[in-house]
């Protein structure tokens, strides 16, 4: 799809993009010949400039060109060009604040290997791993994820970013992630009902009980978030697609994703349930 993009370059608006699609001109090598656009002299003179640079640097494999130049709205874009480079990114934490909550768990997957980071135990990997990848795909990572990594683990992260949260909404999905799992038909099975104050607890359950179960459940729900990531994604960029001309040639097959290493602790699950009945009293 980024091939098939215009508007991230100078004065080349969203209208004039739709104008050159239907014009036939589909991609940066038709729009070559300047001949043949329906656009004024001056979309001409911009595109003459810019489309060299926009193969260049995809090529070269620079997603930041392109991000910078897009709208935040359009970084579904990128997408294909840049999977090889792209790792999905969720976190688990002891509360909502980055100055006064911690991080537990993180979950990464980059589309066929799963790693996860655990405190105490090796989330300082994490700050080498993260650099091996060129854009992170996250659900509300803009205003959660990401600046509880910056703050707990003291670090940057410049890599561009494909925030789901975003893209769902405007095709018109909301309701936190798993609400959003569910409005599309995806189902959980045993982690049904497992949300991120259980994760919370499941931390506190482990550190003060010393229960290995509450902890392999905590990861499996972390990294079952980064895997449905993937899925998520691919189904955005679909429906997405059908706003373009290049629905049919642009669609992605669905991903498969690999087993969840972890397996949920039903019975500290229940109970967690069952103690917090206020919270999940329509899980009861």
């Amino acid at each position: 799809m980024l091939e098939n993009t215009f508007c991230h370059i100078p004065r080349i608006t969203l209208r004039t993009e739709e104008k050159l699609w239907s014009a036939g001109i589909h991609g940066w090598r038709a729009a070559r010949d300047l001949s043949t656009l329906p656009v004024p002299r001056v979309n001409k003179d911009a595109l003459q400039r810019h489309l060299g640079d926009s193969m260049a640097n995809l090529q070269l494999g620079n997603a930041h060109y392109f991000a910078e130049l897009l709208p935040p709205g359009l970084h579904w874009r990128l997408f294909p060009e840049f999977r090889d480079r792209l790792a999905y990114l969720d976190i688990e934490t002891t509360g909502l604040s980055p100055h006064w909550d911690k991080i537990t768990t993180i979950a990464l997957y980059d589309g066929q290997t799963i790693r996860y980071y655990v405190q105490g135990e090796n989330l300082s990997e994490f700050k080498k791993d993260i650099q091996a990848f060129d854009v992170l795909v996250t659900y509300n990572g803009k205003c959660f994820d990401v600046p509880f990594l910056r703050d707990h683990l003291k670090m940057r992260l410049n890599q561009v970013q494909i925030d789901l949260r975003y893209v769902l909404h405007s095709l018109g999905f909301s309701g936190g992630l798993k609400g959003c799992e569910k409005k599309l038909g995806m189902d959980r099975g045993e982690l049904d009902g497992v949300d991120g104050f259980m994760a919370v607890l499941l931390w506190g359950d482990f550190k003060n009980r010393q229960n290995p179960g509450a902890l392999e459940t905590l990861l499996c729900y972390n990294i079952q978030d980064v895997l449905n990531l993937e899925t998520l994604l691919v189904m955005a960029y679909n429906r997405k697609l059908k706003e373009t001309p290049f629905a049919r040639v642009r669609k992605l097959p669905m991903p498969v994703a690999p087993k969840n290493p972890f397996q949920p602790d039903l019975e500290i699950v229940n109970r967690m349930k069952r103690e917090f009945a206020w919270h999940y009293m329509y899980e009861v």
